[in-house]
């Protein structure tokens, strides 16, 4: 068993240990911005009269829109690829599976649920007296987006570990 440090890992286990570290970067960067969204966006939001914060989220959602797909997309691409490379049967695989299906649940969640309510957002498309609820089922959606985007880290974290682990045998 060589040492990790010393050791020079062949290329095939040195890009999936690039992409996995991507893919880690990339899901807990995504998780922090969507902290980031509920814990201030989101409270600031929920305090504002309706039209307040139609008007306020029509500036504030491209603000946002940049850093989460820049972190969800080769957070994405990375868990896939890595995915589709792991030994069949193995934990690592299982771990990258997990991972994925996470991501393309949030993916989904986002593009059927989240946008088209962003876009009557942004066009003020919504009554005013059911914004408030509007936003409350959005941020509690949103939370539920965050925990999954963490349970995505911790999978590729342990999944990460099987593609370490054999890297170190190199």
């Amino acid at each position: 068993m060589g040492n990790r440090y010393t050791t020079k890992p062949n290329k095939k286990s040195s890009l999936s240990s690039y992409l996995g570290i991507t893919a880690i970067i990339g899901i807990a960067a995504f998780s922090g911005n969507m902290i980031n969204i509920g814990l201030s966006y989101g409270i600031h939001w929920s305090r504002l009269e309706p039209i307040a914060f139609m008007e306020t989220f029509a500036i504030d959602f491209p603000l946002l829109l940049y850093p989460t797909g820049l972190t969800i997309l080769p957070a994405f691409l990375a868990t896939l690829f890595i995915y589709s490379k792991e030994q069949k049967g193995s934990d690592a695989k299982k771990y990258w599976l997990y991972a994925l299906i996470g991501l393309v649940v949030i993916n989904i969640q986002t593009v059927v649920y989240h946008l088209p309510l962003n876009i009557k957002f942004i066009e003020g498309a919504l009554d005013t007296y059911e914004v408030s609820t509007t936003l409350r089922n959005w941020i509690v959606m949103h939370w539920i987006r965050v925990t999954v985007s963490i349970a995505c880290a911790i999978y590729a974290i342990k999944g990460y570990s099987g593609v370490k682990s054999k890297t170190d045998d190199c």
